[in-house]
């Protein structure tokens, strides 16, 4: 039976070894980009309303197995991420959609479910609980720009494209930056 449990910054940062597989399995990285994930991950559970879901999966009589995890926080200038996106949505958009969208965004950073475990309405329902009850007033996320299953999610759960086939600085692949108004239906 797959439980979901909230976890905070010093637990998350216990079970990064476990997070971090999990994160290797769904997404299939270059192995020598896997210690530079790990450090953004890490750093990450260091920002300002930090929250974490891990999907477990129950034994009868021994700890449960992560198969999943979500986490997110809130969005501030001076973060990377936040930045380059804000500096995108305001060249495509405008200033003030730019602020619309990531002036008090909820950052859904990372979203994963081990693919032995995909398809049965994990990552859904990870998204739902992280969103659930928060007081931002959009979410925001970056995923690679082609039809994949997360793709499909993400706009099967409202987020809408605001900036498509986006290069992050430094990168060659594409990717959608999309968000939806909170709370989620």
């Amino acid at each position: 039976m797959i439980e979901f449990r909230g976890a905070g910054p010093a637990e998350f940062a216990d079970r990064l070894e476990a997070v971090i597989g999990i994160y290797a399995a769904a997404m299939r990285p270059p192995t020598d980009q896997i210690a530079g994930r790990m450090s953004i991950m890490r750093t990450h559970g260091t920002y300002p309303y930090f929250q974490c879901y891990f999907a477990e999966l129950r034994h009868s009589s021994s700890e449960p197995d992560i198969v999943g995890f979500a986490y997110g926080f809130r969005g501030e200038p001076g973060q990377w991420w936040h930045d380059v996106v804000h500096r995108g949505l305001a060249d495509k958009m405008g200033g003030e959609a730019a602020d619309a969208w990531m002036g008090h965004a909820f950052e859904l950073a990372e979203i994963h479910v081990h693919p032995d475990h995909q398809g049965k309405g994990i990552g859904r329902a990870m998204i739902r609980t992280l969103c659930a009850g928060r007081r931002e007033r959009s979410a925001v996320l970056s995923t690679h720009d082609r039809p994949t299953a997360a793709r499909h999610l993400y706009a099967d759960m409202g987020f809408t494209d605001l900036l498509p086939r986006f290069v992050f600085p430094g990168g060659r692949e594409e990717y959608v930056i999309a968000g939806r108004p909170l709370p989620l239906p």
